[in-house]
C-alpha cells in the first residue's frame, strides 16, 4: 500500500472542522488498513508559515507540527477555510508543480483561487461565497450547487462537513471502495453523499417558507412524494391559482415547484434505496413518485452522476 503524505495548512481564524473532519477520515483509513505494524495509508502533518500555532474560530488552538518552509512538498495538500494568508498563497504558487493534488475545504477555495490553482476548474463554492469567488477570480468556473467537485488533481468542497465527503472520495480513489465504506461506517456517515448533491436540501427550503398555507403544502410534498404533485394539484391544496402558486413557491424556496418535487423525490429515493434493501428498483421508483425504474435511473444520473443500484451498493448498511 502506497504511503501518501497529506499536509494540512494552518493559519489563524481557520475553521477547525475543515481540518479535523478530513484528518479524521484519513486517520481512520490508517487504523483500518494497518492492524499490525504495516505502513500506514497516510502520513498526516500540519504546517504553518514559521511553524506557528493557529487559533481557530471559536478559540481552539491548533499546533503546527512543522514550519511550512521546511516541509518537503507533499503528495496532497488540504487547504481549510480561513482568511487568505499571503504566505500560504505564495507557498502554493511556488510548489504547485510538485503537488499531486490539492483540496480546498469551504473558504479554502479563496486561497487556492488566489494562488491560481483553480483557473479553468469547475469549483464547488459555498452558496454564500460563490458570487465573490466568481467576481474576484473570473478564470474559475464557479458552481454553487454541488457539495463538492473534483477533477482528480483539484478538489473543492462547498461546506465544512463536505470536506469529509471529499476525504472519503480520496480514500476510495487511493485504496478502493471497501476501505472508504468502512471508514464511513466508523464515522456513522452511513449515507455517503455524491458530489452532485445539492447544498440546500428540500428540508432546508421547507424551513425557509414563511407563508402558512405554502409551508403546509411543502410539508405535504415532502411527506407524500408518491402522490400526484402537479402544479394544479398543489395550487389547489394551497388555495391559490396555479400562477399565484408558482410565483409564491419560487419566491419562498428559490426553486420552481417542478424542480422542488424532483429534488424531494430523489432524496426520498436515496433514503428508500438504503432503508428498504429488499425492495426492487421498480418498487422504490413507484413508491417515491417516479413512473418507472428507468425514469428514476435517468434522474439519478443527471443529479448525482451514479445509477440507483450503484448508490444502494455504496451505501449498504452493515449486517447486524
Amino acid at each position: 500500500m502506497n504511503n501518501r503524505n497529506v499536509l494540512f495548512l494552518l493559519s489563524d481564524d481557520v475553521e477547525a472542522l475543515d481540518v479535523t473532519g478530513p484528518m479524521t477520515v484519513f486517520d481512520w483509513a490508517n487504523r483500518l488498513s494497518v492492524p499490525g505494524r504495516r505502513r500506514p495509508a497516510y502520513r498526516l502533518r500540519t504546517a504553518s508559515p514559521g511553524g506557528r500555532s493557529a487559533t481557530a474560530r471559536g478559540g481552539l488552538v491548533l499546533a503546527a507540527q512543522c514550519a511550512l518552509e521546511a516541509e518537503p512538498v507533499p503528495d496532497t495538500v488540504v487547504v481549510p477555510g480561513a482568511p487568505n494568508d499571503r504566505d500560504l498563497v505564495a507557498w502554493l504558487r511556488a510548489n504547485a508543480s510538485g503537488i499531486r493534488r490539492v483540496v480546498a475545504v469551504y473558504e479554502g477555495v479563496l486561497t487556492l483561487a488566489a494562488a491560481g490553482l483553480l483557473d479553468g476548474c469547475r469549483t464547488a463554492a459555498h452558496w454564500r461565497l460563490a458570487p465573490a469567488v466568481a467576481r474576484c477570480f473570473p478564470a474559475v468556473r464557479v458552481d454553487s450547487e454541488p457539495i463538492h467537485a473534483g477533477d482528480g488533481r483539484r478538489w473543492t468542497s462547498a461546506g465544512m462537513t463536505s470536506g469529509i465527503d471529499v476525504a472519503l472520495d480520496l480514500v476510495e480513489a487511493d485504496h478502493g471502495p471497501d476501505l472508504a465504506l468502512e471508514v464511513a461506517r466508523q464515522l456513522v456517515v452511513f449515507l455517503r453523499r455524491t458530489h452532485n448533491q445539492e447544498q440546500i436540501s428540500s428540508q432546508l427550503r421547507l424551513a425557509a417558507a414563511r407563508r402558512g398555507g405554502l409551508r403546509r403544502t411543502l410539508e405535504w410534498i415532502v411527506d407524500h412524494p408518491g402522490e400526484e404533485l402537479t402544479v394544479e394539484a398543489l395550487a389547489g391544496r394551497a388555495a391559490l391559482s396555479p400562477r399565484q402558486f408558482t410565483r409564491a413557491f419560487t419566491a419562498e424556496t428559490g426553486l420552481s415547484p417542478g424542480r422542488f418535487v424532483a429534488q424531494v423525490r430523489l432524496q426520498a429515493a436515496c433514503r428508500r434505496l438504503v432503508g428498504h434493501p429488499q425492495e426492487s428498483l421498480e418498487e422504490v421508483a413507484r413508491a417515491v413518485g417516479f413512473s418507472s425504474a428507468e425514469v428514476m435511473r435517468r434522474a439519478f444520473r443527471r443529479a448525482y452522476g451514479v445509477a440507483p443500484s450503484a448508490y444502494r451498493k455504496a451505501n449498504r448498511r452493515p449486517a447486524p
